[in-house]
């Protein structure tokens, strides 16, 4: 069975509504078919996944492009996370046992087993060596990147567009051009919004992180066309790691797209 045919065939939870469906209902006619999979709802690569597919979502829509994901938690965790990102809900499944990553042979992360640990405390303490770039390629990098700024980045935060991210002061997306300019991504703008991402997260935790077990599983992105072929994908090695150009986490849909 191919990836396609796999993933078509498979039922999960939908968020919307809590049915048992296939995850990819209600997009078999659509031109182009993306599909992600997500680790854990509470994982900060999928909030700022998310931020993108928002951002982007004009664009998406006039290209055809159907969007569904599948992450790893309860229906209650995908309602916090649509609520926090604005993910449309009814695009949204949950898998809370990870089954469709293990399936997909999917990146788990780091496996270091301390004696007499829990299977959520292990999990918490790889993810912690994740964090600091044990089995996590990239990760540190990537989150210096968020500091540092970067000018091949666009700029992130409009001028006019305030963030809250306590426990700093509410800041105007003006505000960072003190650091550098504006047009591109300044120093500390994605730092920023990763701390909102954080303190949401950690203000919501037993919600978005029903069962700890999983909080190393990686995900993956595949893109599908009408004829179900598979014209990319991306399987994640690390934290912060969903995208092969983090600056431009989805301009690998208009070189797949115009290619064909």
């Amino acid at each position: 069975m191919n990836l396609y045919a796999l993933l078509s065939q498979t039922d999960r939870q939908r968020v919307s509504d809590g049915a048992i469906v296939p995850i990819l209902s209600n997009c078999e006619s659509a031109a182009w078919q993306l599909v992600l999979l997500w680790s854990q709802l509470g994982d900060f690569d999928n909030l700022e996944y998310a931020w993108w597919l928002q951002r982007e979502s004009e664009q998406l829509d006039a290209k055809g492009i159907a969007v569904r994901a599948v992450g790893i938690g309860d229906r209650a965790s995908g309602q916090q996370f649509c609520a926090y990102t604005g993910f449309p809900a009814d695009c949204l499944f949950v898998d809370p046992t990870a089954e469709l990553h293990q399936m997909l042979n999917l990146y788990s992360g780091l496996s270091v087993k301390l004696p007499g640990l829990s299977p959520s405390q292990n999990a918490l303490f790889n993810l912690l060596l994740m964090c600091a770039g044990v089995g996590s390629p990239g990760t540190l990098a990537e989150v210096w990147r968020g500091y540092r700024g970067d000018r091949q980045a666009p700029q992130l935060i409009a001028d006019e567009e305030t963030i809250n991210a306590f426990p700093l002061p509410p800041l105007k997306g003006s505000f960072f051009r003190w650091a550098g300019g504006k047009g591109f991504q300044r120093p500390f703008e994605l730092a920023t919004l990763r701390l909102r991402n954080m303190t949401e997260v950690l203000s919501h935790w037993k919600t978005y992180v029903p069962n700890a077990a999983y909080l190393t599983q990686r995900g993956a992105t595949f893109l599908f066309n009408a004829q179900g072929e598979l014209l990319y994908e991306h399987r994640d090695r690390a934290i912060l790691g969903f995208a092969t150009d983090m600056r431009h986490p989805l301009s690998f849909l208009s070189v797949a797209i115009e290619t064909k």
